[in-house]
């Protein structure tokens, strides 16, 4: 399904950014020299230099995250959404047009949140999904959210809906014929079941480690998209 697929693709860094918000200790900010450094690497096409970019900026969506979340609840949704924005900032940056890849990325993290809350916004008609409607009979404040929830997160379904939309687009647009087909037998694109490695390998008549050099690079491809 693209909901496995898109775990794959974001879980590492989406990881640590929740790992680190619950802890309170964030990777140490870079010294410029340090992320300048870094940048020129990403740009000549090193990910691992791209992944450590956004590592040590993720005090940076913390950061940002305090402006907008009314309750402990909602930070990790919004630093999952943040981290979204902070790794489309990196991937996107460009050192030549003056600005600072900070200052870059707060505009990407905000754009993101406020992006959500729009269509959060949509979804509930204009009403708020965390006002308080009434008590429970605990005395507890009991929201919309608490109204219609049914052991799913309204938030990451929305949040999940967009990013599937863009998915499909990458996979159509960045990989190959021989990486989508692989793809979509994995992951159970199209309403099928996703097959393991070495089934894809057999329906194609291929080598299973072939199939995942196939699979981490098409990964890799819609990782650096996003």
């Amino acid at each position: 399904m693209f909901g496995a697929l898109l775990g794959k693709i974001f879980s590492d860094i989406i990881f640590l950014a929740l790992h680190v918000s619950s802890t309170g200790s964030f990777p140490p900010a870079l010294s410029a020299k340090k992320e300048q450094e870094l940048i020129e690497k990403y740009e000549q096409g090193d990910m691992d230099a791209r992944n450590k970019l956004i590592e040590h900026n993720l005090r940076l969506v913390a950061h940002i995250v305090k402006k907008y979340y009314s309750t402990p609840a909602e930070q990790d949704d919004l630093i999952s959404i943040g981290t979204i924005g902070l790794i489309k900032a990196v991937s996107t940056y460009k050192s030549g047009k003056g600005i600072k890849l900070a200052t870059y990325a707060a505009r990407c993290i905000e754009n993101e949140i406020l992006m959500h809350f729009r269509n959060m916004k949509k979804t509930a008609q204009d009403v708020s999904i965390n006002e308080s409607l009434d008590t429970d009979k605990d005395g507890n404040a009991l929201t919309l959210m608490d109204v219609i929830s049914d052991e799913s997160n309204i938030v990451d379904t929305i949040d999940t809906k967009i990013k599937i939309e863009k998915l499909g687009g990458y996979i159509k647009k960045y990989l190959t014929p021989r990486e989508r087909i692989i793809i979509e037998l994995r992951y159970g694109l199209g309403g099928r079941a996703g097959l393991t490695q070495r089934q894809v390998a057999q329906k194609l008549n291929i080598s299973r480690s072939y199939v995942s050099r196939i699979e981490k690079s098409s990964i890799e491809k819609l990782r650096k998209a996003f």
